[in-house]
């Protein structure tokens, strides 16, 4: 959904708004399911900002529930920023605490950076969903429960010896009890749906309730599933017929006596046309961008894992631009028909995981030997090993710096939000294409599934890499000869050349055996190995990126939070906390983690205590600490989850105070 930000939506007042009739509802003179206008009589609240989490079983729709809602809220012109939290079985046994799903919204009328530390609203479609999630939901918070799967077996399942809807455990709560499973039924008796189909549409029911309860739009979400069930009318329009029921229950339940309203955050972003976006799907954005403004066939070389799967299926969709998709059959073909696709020409990618990055790193020394641009995507996950497939981590950075034998060099880029794994895509790919090497771009879980808006930008202002293949002889021996030297380098970025394969006078030799300078003859020579190891090395060292900015507002501060990646959004929120309360704080954040920016060093040494927050045991800290010789605090997760503001500001505070 894309949506005007310098015309933003009205309906921000306390004004008669459209609901949708009730199923089976209409008035004379009007098709059946018209809008009507109608005046609110129950109390209006104004709220600048509004965490929900939808949870429920892995079969519940929670995930397209939470969507919805988010489409909507993009829509209406909201900030807003989501935390989609799935199990990594296919389907988890049916109301087990492993099986529960959850998608996380937080949305508001300014500038915001993080899904929420906690959930000011739990919608719970069973008792496992309410026990995975109610420890999160701060005393005061709405938790609206599906009664109807409140049975004994259901309860005993997660260890609940008692209902929680009557043993006064959550008094502390407001607690809004609603049979959605038997009102949903109820709400579709007329389209002969049997009890089970009937059910699957509750989900529906508790996005219109919550859709009226945040006055969210609802034409795009009727759109949606007629169209998504397009081949199937009787669904869709059941569908449509519970998301209504859901709407009016809302409004005519006593239960319900306020609604509240979150204003567009008009003030938030500069005028032009946004979308909501996921950080995969930025991600394939920019990589179509990238080839486009460089003129080069995009090929993508993968094996399907999670949470990198989403670009694959994402690319497969754009052969119209030059897209060209392989599902290998496993990591290392998907890599090396990446890798042959860069010696043809093409902007080649991989996209992987953890797992998958050790089984390609011998690939990836490969192409470092071979000086070809190739683009390795690691959207990172908990591990080791198989790990925890669904849950965030930013464990892959050694990996990526040091995770091949002998010396390979690979630069190293990470964006830090969803919407910036667009712009980092581009600039991984001008560095791939520029210098003639492999470039690793690190995103994460949390990254690759949250969402938040997106300023679509106008193509040709997107940078352009300029890219030449070489078409004829580059040097001329003693004699006069003039040949072909694939190694022969750029005096500036030491990129050598790409020649096509196929172009007459211009066949070269590739493979892994160490080249000879110039030539690229095999060589065994001592010398020679010592120069093009260095040579190579260089080449990454000497990669132009910006330096690095620091955000000290009155310069007055000792102590700086150095971060990369996804855990901006909690780092900055934690420094806006900081600093209302008076604390002085300074913010950096790094991009670019092989090269460093060349004025990090700099930085580094203006403050009396840095502190790097990651969710590793201190990769980068490692880092720093090793080259800067900087004695860099680690503030470490590694939970599967992204840092929460609240704690992660807390711990600053302490680094501030022991100064």
């Amino acid at each position: 959904m894309t949506s005007q930000v310098s015309s933003p939506a009205e309906q921000t007042g306390e004004t008669a708004r459209e609901a949708p009739v009730a199923a089976g509802e209409q008035r004379a003179g009007e098709a059946p399911g018209t809008p009507v206008q109608r005046v609110p009589a129950k109390e209006i609240r104004r709220l600048d900002r509004v965490v929900i989490r939808f949870a429920g079983d892995s079969g519940d729709g929670m995930q397209l529930t939470g969507d919805r809602f988010t489409s909507e809220t993009a829509t209406f012109g909201n900030d807003l920023s989501t935390l989609p939290n799935f199990p990594a079985e296919i389907r988890a046994p049916a109301g087990t605490l492993p099986g529960v799903s959850s998608f996380q919204l937080h949305f508001a009328d300014h500038d915001i950076l993080t899904p929420g530390d906690a959930p000011n609203v739990l919608v719970a479609m069973n008792p496992a969903a309410l026990k995975a999630n109610i420890a999160d939901v701060p005393r005061g918070g709405e938790v609206i429960v599906n009664t109807d799967e409140f049975a004994k077996r259901a309860m005993a399942k997660v260890g609940y010896a008692t209902s929680p809807l009557e043993d006064g455990s959550l008094d502390g709560y407001r607690v809004h009890p609603v049979p959605l499973t038997t009102l949903t039924i109820e709400a579709l008796k007329d389209f002969g749906l049997s009890r089970k189909e009937a059910e699957r549409s509750k989900n529906m029911f508790a996005l219109g309730l919550l859709s009226w309860m945040y006055h969210r739009p609802t034409e795009g979400t009727e759109q949606f599933l007629r169209k998504k069930f397009a081949k199937k009318p009787e669904i869709a329009e059941a569908n449509v017929a519970a998301f209504r029921a859901g709407w009016n229950f809302g409004e005519t339940t006593e239960d319900f006596a306020v609604s509240y309203e979150v204003a567009p955050a008009t003030s938030a972003f500069p005028a032009g046309t946004y979308r909501n976006i996921s950080g995969n799907l930025a991600l394939s954005y920019g990589l179509i961008a990238a080839a486009h403004r460089a003129d080069l066939p995009l090929f993508l070389g993968s094996y399907p894992i999670t949470p990198a799967s989403d670009i694959l299926h994402e690319l497969s969709r754009h052969k119209n631009f030059g897209v060209r998709t392989f599902q290998a059959e496993d990591e290392i073909a998907g890599i090396g028909a990446a890798l042959g696709a860069a010696f043809g020409g093409s902007l080649a990618v991989t996209t992987t995981s953890g797992p998958g990055v050790a089984l390609k790193s011998e690939t990836i020394g490969l192409a470092v030997s071979l000086e070809l641009p190739l683009l390795i995507v690691d959207i990172q996950r908990g591990g080791p090993s198989t790990g925890l497939p669904t849950k965030t981590e930013q464990a892959d950075l050694l990996q990526a710096m040091y995770g091949r034998n002998g010396e390979a060099p690979v630069p190293v880029v990470a964006p830090r939000t969803p919407a910036d794994c667009f712009d980092a895509a581009l600039e991984a790919a001008r560095i791939a294409l520029a210098y003639r090497t492999p470039v690793f771009l690190l995103s994460d879980g949390y990254l690759a599934n949250g969402s938040e808006p997106w300023r679509v930008p106008d193509p040709e202002d997107l940078p352009d890499p300029g890219v030449t293949f070489t078409t004829g002889p580059n040097h001329t021996l003693d004699d006069g000869t003039a040949v072909f030297w694939p190694y022969k380098r750029d005096p500036e970025t030491l990129a050598r050349p790409w020649a096509l394969p196929g172009t007459p006078g211009l066949e070269h030799r590739i493979g892994g055996i160490e080249k000879q300078d110039g030539t690229g003859n095999i060589s065994y020579d001592p010398a020679n190995h010592d120069f093009m190891v260095r040579t190579r090395q260089a080449k990454v060292d000497g990669i132009a990126v910006p330096e690095l900015e620091v955000d000290d507002p009155d310069g007055a501060a000792r102590t700086l939070v150095l971060g990369w990646g996804s855990t901006y959004g909690p780092i900055t929120a934690a420094v806006r906390r900081l600093r209302a309360g008076g604390a002085p704080i300074a913010q950096a954040h790094l991009r670019h983690l092989n090269p460093f920016p060349a004025n990090l060093g700099e930085v580094l040494e203006r403050y009396e205590t840095v502190v790097v927050p990651e969710m590793n045991l201190g990769q980068l800290a490692t880092l720093i600490r090793a080259k800067y010789l900087v004695d860099a605090r680690s503030h470490t997760q590694v939970n599967g989850m992204p840092f929460r503001a609240e704690r992660l500001a807390e711990a600053l505070k302490e680094a501030i105070d022991a100064q």
